[in-house]
């Protein structure tokens, strides 16, 4: 192991390692996949010296470019040495590391669930694992070359990197970042003896929450900062109704933990120059969109109308998206034929029999996609009228963004970074010209309706505000930069805590 004292940045700036279970497109379940990639790439262009660590999931390792061995790394009690394979993003100006586990990781599909929709029996052993291994790579290994100054772990399946490199003196700054608190590896304490954890973590002040383990506490616990993806939902976690059981935890660490809004990469994102769908615009040629609704009615089978209002969903079918509430409100909905709904979406199956049916019982209103297909995302982007985002809770949230830069407003509750980012359409804000799209204030079906009732209204009876309202979404800007110089303020905070921690520590 690599002994050094350099703990300052490089002349190139920052080395940042960011370590996170997916990214965009290497592997892909959610918004932590476009994030993963999308910042480190906006921190090199911001003259940082950041990389990329994964998982060599099958699909990720076919992806990458210019892949080679780079080194094995041996864990202790450990059967198999575990190989790093170096390579580069595969659209991006992006190092990467592939953390080469063949028995945990090599297997097809999603990777923390298998073909019936179960959590792998042995997530815990697999991402304890990948966690180890950051933690090495993290002090250095000769035949990388490189140490960071910091290390950025990305939810719970990197949450015990932190815990692991806690009483090394040499090590980088931690970050850990909160994606969404509702998911945080939870392991019985069965689990916690089987993967030979230190002892000492299994305490209030370690891993231990509520006689079960859990790795996101680790993170929090032990890194120098911890922060989520918006504002709005850095305060919400830290109440009863939203923190699942760690706002407590969340209040007590006060300053070290904040709110930093993801962005969107523009590059991806961008309906003057996006590939993937039928008619590019921008927001001078807005009405060239129309050409991508007509497109989408076609590709999911339902009447060419120019006159419909096509609202559009794409995401995951569970609780937290409010689907439920979609399903509620669209049977009066469909009762006029002037409205149509397309959804790409999967998740459980209840909601997915759900939303079939409906398109069975409307198939020229209704459009159903089960799975996620990136080019079918940007075309219900393009071709949607109005975006649906009826999340009980949402940390920050992509699609809403994704959608504003598309011109189709999103209608959307009133929590986490959907605050953050949606201004509600009023007399007054259409009259600053500030209106983005709708926001209603209860996550009910009848809350949702109403929503939809005004966007409805102004689309129909009023299309040069809508023409406004749409373009104005289009200016706005969520792009990477300021959410990455952010997160470099972050950094320095964090190496500074590490820093003045080790002067404290007594010779």
């Amino acid at each position: 192991m690599e002994r050094s004292t350099n703990r300052y940045p490089s002349p190139d700036g920052l080395r940042i390692l960011v370590a996170s279970s997916e990214a965009h497109p290497l592997m892909k379940t959610g918004g932590l996949a476009d994030v993963s990639a999308s910042l480190p790439a906006a921190l090199r262009e911001l003259g940082q010296d950041a990389r990329l660590i994964i998982p060599a999931y099958p699909r990720a390792a076919r992806q990458l470019r210019e892949p080679k061995p780079l080194c094995e790394v041996r864990l202790a009690g450990s059967r198999h040495s575990i190989r790093i394979l170096e390579g580069n993003h595969p659209d991006q100006d992006l190092p990467v590391y592939l953390v080469d586990a063949p028995e945990h990781f090599c297997r097809e599909g999603n990777p923390y669930t298998d073909l019936s929709g179960q959590d792998w029996g042995d997530n815990a052993e697999r991402f304890m694992l990948f966690s180890r291994v950051v933690a090495q790579i993290a002090q250095g290994l000769p035949a990388v070359g490189w140490r960071p100054d910091v290390l950025h772990c990305n939810d719970w399946q990197t949450g015990l990197a932190p815990a692991f490199l806690r009483d090394v003196p040499e090590r980088p700054a931690t970050i850990f970042t909160i994606h969404n608190l509702a998911y945080q590896g939870l392991f019985d304490r069965a689990t916690f003896d089987r993967l030979g954890l230190p002892p000492a973590l299994w305490s209030v002040g370690g891993v231990e929450f509520h006689q079960r383990m859990s790795f996101i506490k680790g993170g929090i616990i032990f890194s120098d900062r911890v922060n989520t993806v918006s504002p709005t939902y850095a305060d919400e976690v830290r109440t009863p109704r939203f923190g699942f059981g760690l706002d407590g935890l969340l209040r007590q660490i006060g300053a070290r933990f904040t709110g930093i809004l993801n962005g969107i990469d523009y590059r991806d994102w961008d309906p003057a120059k996006d590939r993937f769908i039928l008619q590019t615009y921008d927001q001078a040629s807005f009405g060239l969109k129309a050409e991508n609704k007509l497109d989408l009615q076609r590709e999911f089978g339902l009447t060419r109308n120019e006159r419909a209002l096509v609202l559009g969903y794409v995401g995951r079918l569970v609780e937290q998206k409010g689907v439920d509430l979609i399903l509620a409100v669209l049977p009066g909905l469909l009762h006029d034929l002037d409205v149509q709904f397309v959804v790409q979406a999967s998740g459980e199956r209840g909601i997915e029999q759900a939303l079939l049916a409906v398109a069975a019982e409307h198939p020229k209103q209704v459009g159903v996609h089960l799975g996620y297909d990136e080019t079918r995302a940007h075309r219900i982007e393009a071709g949607a009228d109005v975006f649906l985002m009826p999340s009980r809770f949402e940390p920050c949230g992509l699609n809403q963004l994704y959608s504003l830069r598309y011109g189709t407003p999103p209608i959307v509750n009133r929590t986490g970074g959907l605050a953050d980012t949606v201004v509600h359409t009023t007399a007054e804000t259409l009259a600053d010209g500030t209106a983005t799209g709708f926001l209603f204030d209860h996550a009910t079906a009848e809350s949702l309706w109403c929503g939809i009732q005004q966007a409805m209204a102004i689309y129909r009876g009023d299309p040069d505000t809508w023409r406004r309202l749409a373009t104005t979404g289009m200016a706005q800007d969520f792009s990477w930069e300021a959410s990455g110089r952010s997160y470099l303020q972050l950094y320095a905070d964090a190496m500074t805590d590490r820093r003045n921690a080790l002067e404290a520590i007594p010779a």
